[in-house]
Parts: C-alpha cells; sequence; structure tokens
C-alpha cells in the first residue's frame, strides 16, 4: 500500500512539473509576442493553453484517486490536500500567461508597451521563465531547501515590479492612461504568476517534510 501511494504521489507530481513547465514556456512566448508584437506567437500560446487545462484535469483525477484508492490519513492526506492546491497554482499560472498573450494579441499590429518598459518586462519575463522550471525541479525531486529559494527570485520580481511604478508615476509619462493600464495590468500578471511559483515552492516543502516553510527553516539554519 505504502509503495503504490508513493508511487502514484510520484507520478502526480510529474504531471505537475510538466505544467509548471509548460507555463513558464507560455510565458517566454507570451512575453516575446508582447516585446516583439508578434501575433502568430501570442495565438500559439492562446492555443496551446488547451494543454494545460488537459493536464490540470488528469493531475485533479490522480488526486481524487490517490484519495479514494489509498486512504490516506495524517501526513499522506495532508500532502494529497497540498498537491490538490499546487494544481490550482499551476493552473493559474498557465492562464497569466495566457492573460500576456492575449494583451498582445489586442494590441497589435501596434506594442503594448512604451519602449521605455521593454527592459522591465524581458527581466520580469526571465525571472517568471525560471521560476516555473525552478518549481518544476523541486516538485520532481521534492528538496525542500530548493523550495525555499524560490523566494529569492520572488523577491527580485517584486523590486522589478515596484520600479515599475516609479516609471509610471513620472511627470514625463506620455503615453497616456491607455498603456498605463496596459502596463499596469501586465506587471500584475508577472508579479502573480511569480506568486504563484512560491507557493509551489512553500507547498512542496510540507509535502517533503510536513513542517511549514517557517518551521523548516529553523531547522535548516
Amino acid at each position: 500500500m505504502r509503495t503504490a501511494y508513493h508511487e502514484q504521489m510520484a507520478e502526480l507530481n510529474a504531471v505537475l512539473g510538466q505544467m509548471s513547465e509548460l507555463a513558464g514556456k507560455a510565458m517566454e512566448r507570451s512575453t516575446r509576442a508582447l516585446l516583439q508584437a508578434d501575433l502568430a506567437v501570442a495565438e500559439s500560446v492562446i492555443t496551446d493553453h488547451e494543454e494545460i487545462v488537459r493536464l490540470s484535469a488528469a493531475a485533479e483525477e490522480r488526486a481524487f484517486a490517490l484519495l479514494a484508492l489509498q486512504a490516506p490519513v495524517a501526513g499522506d492526506l495532508r500532502a494529497i490536500v497540498s498537491g490538490f492546491q499546487i494544481v490550482a497554482d499551476v493552473d493559474r499560472m498557465g492562464a497569466l500567461a495566457l492573460h500576456v498573450a492575449k494583451v498582445a494579441r489586442r494590441r497589435h499590429p501596434n506594442k503594448a508597451l512604451p519602449e521605455e518598459v521593454n527592459g522591465y518586462f524581458a527581466e520580469m519575463g526571465r525571472l517568471a521563465v525560471q521560476m516555473a522550471l525552478n518549481a518544476r525541479e523541486v516538485l520532481n525531486n521534492q528538496d525542500p531547501t530548493a523550495a525555499l529559494r524560490l523566494q529569492s527570485d520572488d523577491d527580485a520580481m517584486d523590486d522589478l515590479h515596484r520600479h515599475l511604478f516609479t516609471v509610471l508615476m513620472d511627470r514625463e509619462w506620455k503615453h497616456g492612461v491607455a498603456a498605463a493600464v496596459d502596463v499596469t495590468l501586465l506587471g500584475r500578471y508577472y508579479e502573480r504568476f511569480s506568486d504563484h511559483a512560491v507557493l509551489i515552492g512553500r507547498r512542496v516543502v510540507f509535502q517533503a517534510t510536513g513542517k511549514t516553510p517557517e518551521q523548516f527553516a529553523e531547522i535548516d539554519a
């Protein structure tokens, strides 16, 4: 029974890791579409989102099967509940990448971003993709220490997000309200993508150790 449980839990985490990787790839392409006003790339993200939806349903089925067939208790039950929460986190990451692609499509043939914020979004996109890949790794290897390191990348994302607002609030801003709204929404999409990757890391810490990230950090210090 225990062997079957661990095998099925590993299979669930593998599906979640695959979803995280797909969300990262989607955000990479969405960022490219955004910066280059590339309609074909934006459309490909929108079309391919269906694969993330399919995997999300498959992951939920696996989690329900663990509940129904393995009769988990205590720590095992909490780990499966964390699995359900991770499904929602990764699903949301994919949806946020989709939102970015839709903004790029809506503004085509024009670019959605003024030139002076391109650098911010290029770096936010790079960080988002790296965090998605790191989330995939910790889901696969269940390394709680590596999972906690996702927070440092999120701090860098938050710094970029804050600096972005200094540009928006500058008196020299000359691109109007519509562009400011687009930049504000897009910045929020990247920030939330990063936040969900951090949540995945926190949930992996709990899955792997049975402790909250704060409790594990005290032990690991």
